[in-house]
């Protein structure tokens, strides 16, 4: 049922203003209140403060058909409704899940996640943003960059340094709200894909937030961290695997339709056998992704050591680069037309490449696996 909610209003609502959103890369006015109203932006947020209180697997199916038919939108959706939204639920305290989620769940405010930085990518923990307590508030500097949602945020979910000399255990989460004093967003960033979806970097210059602001205990961000990554993990494999199946789609129809010798090319084996084997992909990736979904639900933390730290990484591992093959099949299908920025295809393969960047690179995911492989 909600699978297809969310893929009635994808082709109703998304379809016709994907191709405009990529040539203008602005985000749809009003299209957060949508979501709002589809029931989604708070989808595994508890009932009692605005959400849909649905598991994981539901959220990623939701992210599944966004993306199949504008993968921007499934981006900035996913970053709202988990980066910052279930993460709120999670880790947050009575207080403020009343204080923050009811907007969220509504789309009247926009959600992010704050922890990438110019010096801090995949070494995450080696992050710069210092916060320091004053009193009855802690001010915060650093920066932050490819911010998804950042330049229209009103509230991030921020990782900060309490303790610079303790490494990981240093690390405190606080929630932000972009009206502090001392907040900026500095630029937005111009992507290759997924353009709409706004990215951007962030500045805290002596910013204000205040201690009742803080996620958890001081010192105790990684936690609230590492069981948020292995559920965006899980969770953004199916944003992948939507990309793949939308490609797919195009691909498919236009062999049918391209005649050339007298017939469809789809009667050619060479086209019969890319078709296949994209199937065959598509539908490995979707059983693992569900596998790790349903992981990612039940699991009550996550992080080194956990079935679900390996199983996410390995879905999204596998979906983002079947994904990429996939699109750039696809893509060859069309021949030059797929070339041609008029055929939606070339924006599947556009978009589809963040998927073996964000989220952790293709290459720590592999060293992720391992590392759970060979521990003794």
């Amino acid at each position: 049922m909600l699978k297809d909610s969310v893929a009635n209003f994808a082709a109703k609502e998304l379809h016709n203003i994907a191709e405009k959103m990529d040539q203008t890369d602005d985000w749809p006015e009003g299209m957060w209140r949508k979501l709002g109203e589809l029931g989604i932006n708070g989808i595994t947020v508890d009932p009692e403060f605005g959400g849909a209180g649905a598991d994981i697997l539901s959220a990623s199916l939701a992210c599944e058909e966004l993306a199949r038919v504008c993968p921007a939108i499934a981006l900035s959706w996913g970053a709202h409704a988990n980066l910052c939204c279930n993460n709120l639920n999670t880790n947050a305290n009575e207080v403020q899940k009343a204080k923050y989620l009811p907007n969220l769940c509504t789309g009247e405010h926009v959600g992010a996640l704050g922890l990438t930085e110019p010096g801090a990518g995949s070494d995450a923990v080696s992050i710069q943003t210092t916060a320091r307590r004053d009193g009855d508030h802690y001010v915060v500097n650093g920066t932050k960059t490819f911010i998804t949602n950042g330049p229209d945020a009103d509230t991030i979910v921020l990782y900060t340094k309490t303790d610079k000399e303790a490494g990981a255990k240093g690390i405190t989460a606080f929630i932000l709200d972009t009206k502090f004093p001392g907040f900026s967003v500095s630029k937005r960033l111009d992507k290759v894909g997924n353009r709409g979806s706004q990215t951007g970097e962030l500045i805290m210059e002596d910013c204000i937030i205040p201690a009742e602001n803080m996620l958890g205990a001081e010192n105790r961000g990684i936690a609230v961290m590492m069981g948020g990554l292995d559920v965006e993990r899980a969770f953004y494999s199916t944003y992948a695997l939507g990309i793949a199946e939308g490609a797919f789609e195009l691909a498919l129809k236009y062999s049918k339709e391209r005649v050339q010798f007298k017939r469809p090319i789809a009667s050619f084996q060479f086209i019969q056998g890319k078709l296949a084997d994209m199937f065959t992909q598509i539908e490995a990736a979707r059983l693992l992704c569900y596998k790790a979904a349903i992981m990612a639900g039940e699991a009550r933390k996550g992080g080194k050591g956990t079935n679900v730290h390996q199983i996410s990484s390995a879905a999204i591992l596998f979906a983002a680069e079947m994904s990429v093959r996939v699109c750039e099949e696809a893509l060859q299908i069309h021949g030059g037309y797929g070339y041609c920025m008029e055929y939606p295809v070339q924006r599947f393969w556009r978009d589809a490449k963040l998927g073996t960047i964000g989220a952790g690179t293709s290459e720590i995911r592999r060293i992720v696996i391992a590392g759970e492989l060979l521990k003794m």
